[in-house]
């Protein structure tokens, strides 16, 4: 999906979105039939506006049906191509964080073309920031939550109905069922996007995000209906409540050990029953 608008439209998808992996705010396309070719344009590309000499940086590469077959070679590439160019006129060079650099770049191959993009998350929004510790088959947070979405919980939350899940292993289906409930943005516990080394980043525009999203999350934490999560095993039953915690939201989920045949409907309006066997 594409979309046009301000860097505060962009700061507001990286902290609301349930939903999304990544964003990426795109630099430059350019034919890239050979490395030579990929080299040259990503050099073109003035990099002093997005980082500094002594930032670090990671390169990130997809290829799909492209002349470069190698991923991991065109990523080279793309790093050769920047630090180069600091060097060059610096004669100081970045530096390579592969887990929390500076500057993410992203660089998609489609056949002859190349688009060189900024990851704006920094990484998979997935991570929300709350889970610690899960089970062995965790589910993802935005796979989660799309559940939720696709199963109508806004709907049954708003008119106060409850959730259950019996099956809840390290509660991540009761906790995106919170935050949505709550109206509190799936991203205000992470500590990391990839916005917050670039060069072009407003803190007081992020800060106003923030803030905003924080009087948004005290007023519906207000509101949240009855959200029960219940597991056989009581260590994965800490672990989520653990979770809950770190999320903010221990206060409005209740986690239970109890088996799966112990599992009861909850009182009130109709609500929505989940699971992930």
């Amino acid at each position: 999906m594409e979309f046009y608008g301000t860097l505060e439209l962009a700061y507001r998808v990286c902290l609301w979105s349930r939903l999304a992996n990544r964003l990426f705010l795109p630099l430059a396309e350019f034919a890239a039939p050979t490395p030579e070719a990929l080299y040259e344009g990503v050099r073109q590309i003035d990099w002093s506006e997005h980082m500094d000499p002594e930032s670090t940086l990671a390169v990130d590469c997809t290829s799909l049906r492209a002349k470069i077959t190698h991923s991991h070679y065109a990523s080279l590439k793309v790093k050769d191509a920047v630090v180069d160019q600091f060097r060059a006129r610096t004669n100081v060079r970045p530096s390579i964080d592969v887990e929390r650099p500076d500057l993410r770049i992203s660089a998609r191959l489609s056949e002859e073309q190349a688009t060189i993009s900024l990851d704006l998350s920094g990484e998979s929004l997935h991570r929300r920031g709350y889970r610690d510790s899960g089970s062995r088959a965790p589910l993802k947070e935005n796979l989660a939550a799309a559940i939720l979405v696709r199963s109508g919980w806004p709907q049954v939350a708003a008119a106060g109905g409850g959730l259950l899940d019996p099956m809840c292993g390290s509660g991540t289906l009761p906790i995106e069922a919170g935050l949505i409930a709550a109206d509190c943005a799936p991203g205000i516990t992470r500590p990391y996007f990839g916005f917050l080394g670039w060069k072009a980043h407003r803190p007081a525009t992020w800060q106003d995000v923030l803030d905003e999203a924080r009087q948004r999350r005290r007023e519906g934490l207000k509101k949240v209906p009855e959200i029960l999560g219940c597991d056989i095993d009581e260590k994965i039953i800490r672990n989520a409540r653990a979770n809950a915690e770190r999320a903010g939201l221990s206060q409005v989920i209740r986690f239970e050990p109890r088996g799966l045949q112990y599992s009861n409907p909850l009182a009130g309006p109709p609500g929505l029953l989940v699971a992930n066997p």
